[in-house]
């Protein structure tokens, strides 16, 4: 009889834990998503910010050696002015828009699927930097022949490397806000353009930021892929 009841206590006990135990298991691997996801988040933010101030450098030293962007002379013999706020600032928008680009395509319910691969990333890449380089380098006979120019290779880019809707609301809103915000800047005397011929800046100006908009998009887009692929393959694995 003791022995019986014994068992029984023991059988009562070890269903009580059970019982208590049984949300751990559904909890743990949801913080553990969670965690994750923020993590991957804050890596694929962070790599988008090294991109951004690494090609904002170059970028701009094209057009300082140009002369199309002209800083004044405190502004470049101080550490504390200057470009010191360009990069970082460049490296932001950056971030934000390579992560912005997968959300909105989530959102809509229209993935991206138009070459993704890393060596089209990287054409789309250099494709950037060569209209940026040509915005520059080349002498055209006047402006609205650069303008009209530039405004073809960038939805010559679009077209080659993006193709989807949303990427072109996107590029297009957000090289607006990009280009009133530059005007806003050149008013107040931060820095200047040589030759401004359209309200305080160059009128191509929003073709250049258009192109570095659905680059950044498609190296967000990439980067989320290969982290959504690495989550899949390892819920298979588990």
């Amino acid at each position: 009889m003791s022995v019986t009841l014994t068992a029984m206590s023991d059988s009562t006990v070890t269903g009580g834990q059970q019982q208590r135990l049984t949300p751990g298991p559904a909890r743990g691997p949801y913080i553990s998503f969670i965690t994750n996801r923020l993590t991957n988040l804050l890596i694929r933010g962070a790599l988008l910010f090294c991109v951004g101030v690494f090609l904002s450098l170059v970028l701009n030293l094209l057009q300082v050696q140009r002369n199309v962007t002209l800083f004044p002379p405190d502004v470049i013999s101080s550490i504390f002015s200057s470009a010191w706020w360009v990069p970082p600032c460049c490296g932001t928008a950056s971030a934000v828009i390579g992560l912005l680009y997968p959300c909105i395509d989530s959102r809509l319910g229209e993935p991206h699927k138009f070459k993704r691969e890393w060596s089209s990333v990287m054409r789309c890449v250099a494709v950037f930097v060569g209209i940026n380089h040509a915005s520059a380098k080349v002498d055209f006979a006047n402006n609205v022949q650069l303008s009209l120019t530039l405004a073809a290779l960038s939805m010559g880019l679009w077209w080659t490397f993006d193709r989807s809707r949303s990427g072109f609301g996107l590029g297009v809103s957000i090289a607006l806000l990009a280009t009133l915000a530059t005007q806003l800047l050149v008013y107040n005397g931060v820095f200047q353009y040589t030759s401004p011929d359209f309200l305080y800046i160059r009128s191509w100006l929003p073709c250049i930021f258009f192109a570095g908009v659905i680059t950044m998009g498609n190296i967000g887009r990439q980067l989320a892929l290969y982290e959504y692929k690495f989550i899949q393959d390892k819920s298979h694995q588990d």
